[in-house]
C-alpha cells in the first residue's frame, strides 16, 4: 500500500505524531511489512515509542529513506489504524507517522 503521511522524528508517544501540519510536508510512503500486535503490546509501543523492539529489529532490514520511504505499519489486531515506522540502527524509532483506516 502506498499514501501519504506526516512524519515525525524520534516520537516519544501517539499524541506526538497527531500534531497539526501542512499537507505539503506530507512524504510519500509503501508499508513493505506490517506487524499485527496484541492490544496491550500495541498500547506499550504507542505510549513509548523510544524503546528498543525486538519486531522493529527482526523486520526493520525491509525499510529505507528513499525517494518513496519504505516503512513498517504497526497495528493491534483488528485495528484500522496505525504507526508507520522507519527505523533507526536496528530496533529503534528513527520517523513515524500516524495513518488512519489502514488496511
Amino acid at each position: 500500500m502506498r499514501g501519504y503521511a506526516y512524519f515525525v522524528e524520534r516520537p516519544r508517544r501517539l499524541e506526538d505524531l497527531l500534531c497539526p501540519h501542512l499537507v505539503e510536508r506530507e512524504r510519500p510512503y509503501s508499508i513493505v511489512t506490517a506487524v499485527q500486535l496484541p492490544k496491550i503490546d500495541y498500547e506499550n509501543f504507542v505510549t513509548d515509542m523510544l524503546a528498543d523492539r525486538k519486531f522493529i529489529e527482526d523486520y526493520g532490514k525491509r525499510c529505507r529513506a528513499r525517494d518513496v520511504w519504505d516503512c513498517l505499519l504497526v497495528q493491534h489486531r483488528g485495528g484500522t489504524d496505525g504507526v508507520l515506522v522507519l527505523p533507526e540502527q536496528g530496533c529503534f524509532v528513527s520517523w513515524a507517522a500516524y495513518v488512519s483506516a489502514v488496511r
